[in-house]
């Protein structure tokens, strides 16, 4: 069961709110998938109708959820997707290439079984083990950027002794899998930070953030990572450069 500050009862909706959005950002709770009933909610969190109610409709005003009458609620399906097209680097590549000094802090890192989402966007089974590794990168010690990853330890076996403070993803996947990295897929949203990733980013859980959603995939067409890289709106732009054929 969640742990709410209770001081204050005006705050307890936000605390459902980061509660729910949570269990969206972490992918427990999938792309459409129907989330606890206000009911359920309540019993879970014992909590009053109200407060739930009010909880979720701030976060179907964010846009992370749509109510369907007579069907429940649902986490929203992003609208935007914006596929690669150019050369595939790293965030870490990337900030080299540009000569940009940067650090990598390690702040999670734990083998798990894979859930419905996670088992199909990694072309596993459900139930079989993925690593979850968490990192947050900084420049002239400021954080820029909160890194999640899901990889897969049948196609990158051995991964998880990888020291991702040290050695990027990309290089440990190629390392361990012995192929190279061949392409991805990406959709991009705008989001608020959400109370766990505010704290990483150093940042008011409200603020605004860019956040990319990826699925990196080896040269013989196996995905290795899936996951997502938060940017602080106010720290961070993307930019792109394209040719007319």
């Amino acid at each position: 069961m969640a742990d709410f500050e209770r001081d204050d009862s005006s705050l307890l909706y936000i605390q459902v709110a980061d509660y729910v959005r949570e269990k969206i950002y972490s992918h427990e709770w999938g792309v459409d998938d129907r989330i606890p009933s206000e009911h359920e909610l309540m019993a879970m969190l014992h909590l009053s109708r109200g407060t739930v109610q009010k909880g979720i409709r701030a976060l179907v005003d964010e846009g992370l959820l749509v109510q369907q009458r007579g069907r429940g609620t649902y986490v929203v399906q992003p609208i935007m997707a914006r596929p690669t097209s150019n050369y595939l680097l790293s965030f870490a590549e990337s900030m080299a290439s540009q000569g940009i000094p940067y650090e990598t802090r390690l702040v999670e890192k734990r083998v798990e079984p894979a859930n419905k989402a996670c088992a199909w966007a990694l072309g596993l089974d459900r139930g079989d083990p993925y690593l979850y590794v968490a990192r947050v990168r900084s420049v002239f010690g400021e954080p820029v950027m909160f890194i999640e990853s899901h990889v897969s330890l049948e196609a990158c076996p051995g991964i998880e002794d990888a020291d991702f403070e040290h050695e990027g993803l990309f290089e440990a996947a190629v390392r361990t899998s012995g192929h190279e990295v061949g392409r991805s897929s990406q959709v991009y949203s705008a989001c608020v930070c959400g109370k766990r990733r505010a704290e990483w980013l150093e940042c008011d859980e409200k603020s605004p953030a860019l956040q990319l959603e990826q699925t990196v995939f080896l040269d013989d067409g196996r995905a290795f990572e899936w996951g997502c890289v938060w940017l602080p709106a106010n720290r961070c732009v993307i930019s792109a450069s394209t040719e007319r054929a």
